[in-house]
């Protein structure tokens, strides 16, 4: 009889689980059968850990047949483009990975999915800006009219280079330049080598500009047209899965607000329990 009770909760348990992944747009956490996971990358690329955390997972476990990378990013910083755009090519060398173009994947937000198996864009996704940019702002004048005077103690000629308060040297300019045309260059490297494109090929198209995702597709930065769900279809085919593919996503962030109600919680029941009255807990658990 308790066996039987137990399985009943089990599976009113596993149904509940399905019927909100169902409603969220999300598949249940259990592998049930081939899927494809879709991997968000939105805003700024800032940091790398949680889409890396979530490729390596995705790439370890045996369900996920194929991955699609949804991305909706203007760019970002170097490092993190580049390290995602690692991992994305050593997935692609185990499973298909279909990089699906949202709104915008410009800069580091191409550069990511420049590894991937295939990349679709939307006919108006802005995309391309394949280039490096530093900017640097100077509040010399500004504050001599106001009276402040800036003073730099440093250990070398050019710690303080792009400095805002004073003029930059012309052998600082160069250094910078210099600088920027190396990274750049290691931008134009990935996408030849992730597009399979030849080097000079794509030296012609990263000055810096954008282009829609038809352009983009003429020019052979893109292989497709269609949105995120041509891009699931693409990636179960890819990966073999007969019909409409089961997707997973990454499992959401539990808001902070929620951890701390949680953790409120719990110590207020132990203080309870330890017979201490806590903010009239104990009126409130006996008329409830």
């Amino acid at each position: 009889m308790a066996l039987a009770t137990f399985g009943a909760i089990f599976l009113v348990f596993f149904l509940i689980i399905l019927a909100i992944g169902s409603m969220t747009g999300r598949s249940a956490p259990f592998p049930i059968g081939d899927r494809v996971g879709v991997i968000p990358v939105t805003g700024v690329i800032l940091s790398s850990d949680k889409t890396i955390e979530t490729i390596v997972k995705f790439r370890e476990d045996p369900s996920i047949k194929a991955v699609v990378l949804r991305i909706d990013s203007p760019g970002g910083g170097v490092g993190p483009s580049q390290e995602i755009f690692e991992e994305v090519r050593r997935l692609a060398d185990v499973k298909p990975v279909v990089a699906s173009m949202g709104s915008v994947a410009a800069s580091g937000g191409y550069y990511i999915a420049a590894p991937a198996s295939r990349i679709l864009a939307n006919p108006g996704t802005i995309t391309g800006s394949i280039g490096v940019i530093m900017e640097f702002t100077n509040f010399q004048e500004l504050l001599d009219k106001i009276g402040l005077k800036n003073r730099v103690i440093k250990s070398g000629e050019h710690k303080d280079i792009g400095s805002p308060v004073r003029p930059m040297s012309a052998e600082e300019e160069h250094i910078l330049q210099e600088l920027i045309n190396d990274v750049h260059d290691q931008f134009v490297s990935a996408v030849a080598q992730g597009r399979s494109m030849d080097y000079a090929e794509v030296v012609g198209l990263a000055d810096g500009r954008i282009f829609s995702g038809r352009q983009a597709l003429s020019l052979g930065l893109v292989d497709d047209l269609g949105n995120l769900r041509d891009a699931i279809l693409v990636a179960g085919e890819m990966a073999g899965i007969k019909g409409e593919p089961r997707t997973v996503y990454p499992a959401p962030e539990r808001p902070r607000f929620f951890e701390y109600l949680i953790q409120e919680s719990v110590t207020r029941v132990r203080q309870s329990l330890q017979g201490q009255n806590v903010d009239g807990l104990q009126y409130l658990w006996q008329v409830n």
